[in-house]
């Protein structure tokens, strides 16, 4: 069976939980399939090939840039017996190869453009461009992969003429031998933590997604002993980018102890970060999955998160963590967030209770060797219908 995996990110080049997911199935999927990843950037090597955006376009809106590598990977997919695209950005690309050639075209969807309006922010009038070629690659898929159970109802919501059986749930996977607790604190010396205080650790984009303002707001207030690390960088726009920039001077004129790491660490030294944190925390207004919870999970640490979309199929609230809810004016949601937090801050024993159920459940639960299993016999599905 010869597939094309279809993404922007791909390692070196991952800043999300999209590219996380690419990376660890793709890794998964190569014993069991003939797996061929396309994938932004240039050159091609052991199976990986790589697409730039054309240059005559350089400065134009990125959806158009966008376009043009989806132009580039239909190009090269001549030969595969089955396409599978990931975000937006490679959809495109998936659906003009199942017309081009006739082959199916399965989306696996980590988000939608319809729930995800403060994009046009970033993208002006290219979020139009990205909604069309989502929703065109979407309802023309012969199979939709919902990463959360949450997802699928999200999916069916915003694409009603989908229909429901093309709707599969494969969950998002963690790869527990590697994303498993660090003893050491080198990372964290380097950094300059206080070995003597306890941290509250956030690690992801700087994205209205992800909720960085509520969080910076949140902590304003919660227990004084506690430190906060922000592993925030890659800011979707400039805007977000200087108001971040804003609430982190001020959160730092009201509270020592804040550490801001804006660049990308490597992962084992993230996994010593996520070891140690006394609590993880995801303020995410909106999350399919929410992947870094269960990689805070894996290396034994409690998780407070907010209670939307595929999270609380994550993290069993009261056991691995806690779910705050963010409905209702923003300051109730960030006021939810500290109490939450201090909750945990407060019980140590709890938090590492937690942790060690959150280190369980991802290992018996979340592996990506099933998750592959499950992704291959949905292909074969597929080509039997061909």
């Amino acid at each position: 069976m010869r597939v094309g995996l279809l993404t922007r990110e791909y390692p070196p080049d991952v800043y999300g939980g999209a590219g996380v997911h690419v990376e660890f199935l793709a890794r998964e999927l190569r014993p069991l399939v003939d797996l061929d990843v396309h994938c932004w950037g240039e050159g091609a090597t052991g199976g990986v090939v790589r697409h730039r955006p054309w240059s005559a376009l350089d400065g134009a809106n990125d959806a158009l840039r966008t376009f043009s590598v989806d132009l580039s990977m239909a190009a090269a997919l001549e030969g595969r017996d089955l396409i599978h695209s990931h975000t937006w950005y490679a959809n495109l690309a998936g659906h003009l190869a199942k017309l081009q050639y006739g082959v199916p075209h399965v989306v696996t969807a980590h988000s939608l453009e319809p729930l995800r309006p403060w994009k046009a922010e970033q993208l002006g009038g290219g979020y139009a461009l990205s909604s069309w070629a989502e929703r065109t690659a979407v309802e023309a898929a012969d199979a939709v992969v919902a990463v959360s159970t949450a997802m699928r109802e999200d999916i069916l919501g915003c694409y009603p003429s989908l229909d429901p059986a093309k709707v599969r749930v494969v969950h998002n996977g963690i790869d527990t031998d590697l994303y498993v607790p660090d003893p050491a604190t080198d990372v964290l010396d380097r950094l300059g933590l206080d070995p003597g205080r306890p941290y509250v650790l956030f690690v992801g984009r700087i994205t209205r997604q992800k909720g960085v303002p509520h969080l910076l707001r949140a902590v304003r207030d919660i227990d004084p002993s506690a430190q906060v690390v922000l592993c925030a960088g890659a800011p979707d726009t400039p805007e977000i980018d200087q108001e971040f920039r804003d609430l982190f001077r001020e959160l730092s004129g009201v509270r020592e102890g804040v550490h801001w790491i804006p660049q990308m660490l490597p992962r084992p030294e993230v996994i010593q970060l996520l070891t140690h944190a006394a609590v993880f925390v995801c303020p995410s207004v909106y999350e399919p999955l929410g992947i870094v919870n269960l990689e805070a999970m894996a290396c034994g640490t409690a998780v407070v998160a907010s209670s939307v979309g595929g999270i609380p199929e994550v993290v069993a609230d009261g056991e691995t963590g806690l779910l705050v809810s963010a409905e209702g004016p923003a300051a109730e949601f960030e006021s939810r967030l500290a109490l939450a937090l201090d909750s945990l801050l407060a019980d140590p024993a709890a938090a590492r209770r937690m942790g060690e159920a959150g280190r369980a459940r991802a290992v018996g639960e979340f592996g990506w060797d099933a998750v592959a299993r499950r992704t291959v016999r949905l292909y074969e599905e597929l080509l039997k219908q061909v």
